[in-house]
């Protein structure tokens, strides 16, 4: 403990001076689709300077590698959010970002964790429950391949390295030319996550890894992330879709990734885990021929833009007859 306590403190001290010595510049807005208005948006980050200075900034590139993607840092400041007194910051975070808390079980929260994991009421997410479609699991911010082969990811020559994701090679061929949606739940999301079809469930594989931010001003720099981060996946084995790839990928400041779903039976839309402080990613996988995801999100991630969509939504359908 007293070694994290003062890997911690480097950490600290080294991004501070860093900030204030080396700016971290101008950065692309971070433009998206608002699915249910069709409007182009701009999203506001949270913590985009920090964002900005690590990923486009060589002192932040270095405290980077050499800290902030490692678990004790996002452990820390995670365990920090279950603190009692971290939920003087929900006021406003609620503000900042215009959160509805309306339709949240409850307002008042213990700590800032209790806060960010928190449930809805039975309604505010209605799940389409049409057999043939399959929805999002999440609130988020949606980029869609029809072949994760053939397609560019993020930036322009870079392929999704299925292999290396499921960390499976003989698995990894069912999905090398199939579909891929990774939905990218930001800190100002819903963190609940919800299973996107009915199946049965896998034994889950939990893969070790690093802890980089995968926000867009991440991905920008680094494209391997989600195959370097912590990352933990089922497979739901359905007959109208196939076998679903539905993986949590950990990120910066995850305090962890916590599962709350019990048994090997999938049904869609009821509850999977959640995501406790931090922005992270759910990522489906598709076989090939199994299912057509929705043309607006193959459209806009086409034309580099995600997609804003909320649990429940329908984003694919099924291919197979039954």
């Amino acid at each position: 403990m007293k070694i994290k306590k003062r890997h911690i403190i480097i950490s600290l001290v080294v991004i501070f001076i860093g900030l204030a010595l080396y700016p971290s510049g101008e950065n692309t807005p971070i433009q998206y689709i608002e699915r249910s208005s069709g409007e182009l948006k701009t999203e506001k980050v949270a913590g985009e300077k920090w964002l900005v200075w690590l990923y486009n900034n060589p002192v932040g590139e270095i405290s980077l590698w050499a800290m902030v993607k490692r678990k004790f840092i996002s452990s820390w400041y995670g365990g920090m959010m279950d603190e009692e007194r971290s939920a003087e910051k929900i006021p406003g975070f609620v503000e900042e970002y215009g959160i509805d808390l309306g339709i949240a079980q409850k307002t008042e929260f213990a700590s800032f964790n209790d806060f960010f994991t928190r449930k809805l009421k039975r309604g505010a997410r209605p799940v389409n429950m049409d057999p043939n479609v399959l929805v999002s699991p999440g609130d988020g911010k949606i980029m869609a391949y029809a072949d994760v082969g053939k397609e560019d990811f993020i930036v322009k020559g870079s392929k999704f390295n299925v292999p290396r994701f499921l960390a499976d090679s003989i698995l990894a061929q069912k999905y090398l030319h199939g579909g891929l949606v990774v939905l990218r739940l930001c800190p100002v999301d819903y963190h609940r996550f919800h299973f996107p079809v009915d199946g049965n469930v896998s034994f889950p594989t939990i893969i070790d890894g690093d802890y980089y931010s995968v926000n867009p001003i991440a991905l920008r720099k680094r494209i391997e992330i989600f195959c370097e981060n912590k990352r933990e996946y089922v497979l739901v084995s359905t007959k109208r879709f196939g076998d679903v790839v539905m993986a949590e990928v950990g990120a910066t400041m995850v305090g962890s990734i916590v599962q709350t779903y019990n048994g090997t039976q999938a049904i869609k839309g009821e509850e999977k885990g959640y995501f406790k402080f931090g922005g992270s990613t759910v990522v489906l996988l598709f076989e090939n021929g199994k299912v057509h995801i929705d043309e607006d999100l193959l459209e806009n991630t086409q034309n580099h833009l995600e997609t804003e969509v909320k649990m429940g939504e329908r984003i694919a359908v099924g291919l197979i007859s039954n």
